[in-house]
C-alpha cells in the first residue's frame, strides 16, 4: 500500500474538521431540543440549560399526556401518512412506468403535460376554489389526494424503469403468455425494491411534517394533523401576552411540553429511518436523471 504523503494527511485531518463542524451544527439542535424537555423549564428560559439536562422533570411531558388535541392530531397524522403515502405510490409508480414504456402512444406529449406542471402553478385562490367546487375543503379526502402525484418523484421513477426494466425483458414474459398487469406486478414491482423504498421515505416524510395544505383546506380542529397542532402549540407560547407568576409557571411548563412534543413529533421518523436508509442513496442514484 502506497504511504500517504504529508499533504493527503493534511487533507485528511481537514476534511475531518469540517465534517465534524458541520454534524454537530446539525445535530446540536437536535440534542438541545431533547435535553431541554427534560430540564427545568425555567432554567432553559434562562439560558443555562445548552449542554446537559439540569433538574430533570418530566413536567412537559406529563402536560403533554393530558392533551386530547395532540393525541387526536397524531392519530390524524398517522392516517393521513399511511393512506396518503399508498396513495402517491399507487399513482407515482404507475405513472412512472407507463411513461417509461417507449411504445405508449402520445408518450413525449404525456411526459410533457407532467413537466409543465413544475413550472406553472394555478396559484393558491384558484386551487382553493377549484377544492371549494369538488366539496374537498375540510375533508380528509383533501390531505390524502392534494399533490396525489409529485413529478419530481415520478420523473425519478421513470428513470429508474427506463434504465432497469428492459423491453426485452417485457417481450420474453409475453412470449410466456403474460400480461402487462402481471408482468407490472410479478417482475417489475419486485425489481424495483429500492426505489419504491425511497419513494416511501419520499412521501411518508412529506405527509409526517407535512402541515400547509391543513392549514389553508382544514377548518375543523378535529381533522388537524399532528403538525398543525405543533405549530399552534408553538405560536401560544411565542405569542403569549404578560402573566401574573402563577400564569408565568404554567407558561413555563407549557414550554417545555413544546420541547417534549418536538421530540414525540420526531421520533416515527428517526426510527424508520435507519432502517430504509440503505436503500437510500442506492435509489436516488439508479434512478436519477441521467443525460
Amino acid at each position: 500500500m502506497k504511504k500517504r504523503s504529508k499533504q493527503d494527511k493534511v487533507f485528511i485531518v481537514c476534511n475531518y474538521i469540517v465534517a465534524l463542524f458541520f454534524l454537530i451544527i446539525c445535530f446540536y439542535p437536535l440534542y438541545f431540543i431533547l435535553i431541554a424537555s427534560f430540564s427545568n423549564p425555567g432554567l432553559v428560559s434562562a439560558g443555562k440549560v445548552w449542554l446537559y439536562p439540569k433538574k430533570i422533570t418530566l413536567d412537559g411531558y406529563k402536560m403533554m399526556l393530558g392533551k386530547t388535541e395532540i393525541w387526536r392530531g397524531y392519530a390524524n397524522t398517522i392516517l393521513y401518512t399511511v393512506i396518503g403515502t399508498f396513495i402517491n405510490l399507487v399513482f407515482t409508480i404507475s405513472a412512472g412506468y407507463a411513461l417509461s414504456r417507449r411504445s405508449l402512444p402520445f408518450r413525449k406529449a404525456i411526459n410533457m403535460f407532467f413537466l409543465l406542471t413544475m413550472f406553472i402553478n394555478g396559484g393558491l385562490v384558484p386551487t382553493y376554489l377549484l377544492m371549494s367546487k369538488l366539496h374537498l375543503v375540510n375533508t380528509f379526502a383533501i390531505m390524502v389526494l392534494m399533490g396525489g402525484v409529485n413529478v419530481w418523484n415520478f420523473i425519478i421513477c421513470r428513470t429508474f424503469f427506463e434504465s432497469n426494466i428492459p423491453s426485452e425483458l417485457l417481450e420474453a414474459a409475453k412470449i410466456d403468455g403474460c400480461s402487462e398487469l402481471t408482468f407490472f406486478f410479478k417482475i417489475v414491482l419486485p425489481l424495483s425494491k429500492a426505489i419504491l423504498e425511497v419513494m416511501t421515505l419520499f412521501f411518508a416524510v412529506g405527509h409526517w411534517n407535512g402541515y400547509y395544505n391543513a392549514l389553508i383546506y382544514l377548518r375543523d380542529e378535529n381533522r388537524y394533523p399532528l403538525q398543525l397542532v405543533l405549530r399552534n402549540l408553538l405560536l401560544t407560547t411565542q405569542l403569549a401576552p404578560e402573566v401574573s407568576d402563577s400564569g408565568m409557571a404554567q407558561l413555563l411548563n407549557l414550554q417545555s411540553m413544546k420541547y417534549g412534543f418536538i421530540v414525540v413529533a420526531s421520533v416515527p421518523v428517526l426510527v424508520l429511518y435507519p432502517f430504509i436508509q440503505k436503500y437510500f442513496v442506492k435509489g436516488v442514484m439508479v434512478g436519477s436523471v441521467k443525460g
